[in-house]
């Protein structure tokens, strides 16, 4: 209950209070339109809960860093792939493309994207009871906690830097609800010097 309230001040649009704004899509939507039917946004794990089999417990399933709104049906379509380059368009996402194994989101968020899974790498190191997640090379990670491709995310991250949008969401996490910060939106440089 705690990530839906979350979700509506972090993802808040600035254009509109009453509305967020979902990831992939980039649709406005009302914050009270949430939950599982067709045309409703949920819960966008952007670090897919099954690549080390967190579920949406309290830890990696909760981290407000990398849950996102997200059109019910895109978001299906999502799943639990990785991130890559390529595919066909994803019908009622512009820009957002997949195949088989991976997911490529709109150029407006790959920074975005990159920047939320390797957040989760260095916050989940396998000491705290909680899986230790790792980015790498690979699609079709399957449940091991890892995912790729982070030549990908990489690329992704120099490309699209960190704009307003996504500087106000780190802040109102840190200011209002779990009060720490994804390090790569305050200095998306040190994504080189770890990777």
């Amino acid at each position: 209950a705690q990530v839906w309230t979350a979700l509506k001040a972090t993802d808040q649009d600035p254009k509109n209070s009453s509305n967020v704004i979902e990831l992939y899509t980039g649709r406005s939507i009302s914050k009270s339109n949430n939950g599982g039917n067709s045309g409703q946004w949920n819960r966008e794990h952007v670090w897919a809960k099954s690549h080390g089999d967190f579920g949406e417990a309290t830890g990696p399933g909760t981290d407000v860093h990398h849950l996102r709104p997200e059109d019910v049906s895109v978001n299906s379509i999502r799943g639990n792939k990785d991130f890559d380059n390529g595919g066909s368009a994803v019908s009622g996402a512009p820009g957002n493309y997949t195949d088989s194994d991976s997911y490529e989101p709109r150029d407006a968020v790959k920074g975005d994207v990159a920047r939320m899974i390797l957040y989760m790498a260095v916050r989940y190191e396998g000491d705290d009871s909680w899986p230790d997640l790792e980015p790498n090379e690979r699609v079709n990670n399957g449940s091991s906690p890892a995912i790729g491709k982070l030549s990908v995310l990489k690329q992704w991250n120099d490309e699209d830097p960190p704009d307003a949008f996504e500087q106000r969401r780190n802040q109102v996490i840190y200011d209002q609800f779990q009060h720490n910060r994804n390090p790569f939106i305050d200095h998306p440089e040190w994504v080189e010097s770890i990777w």
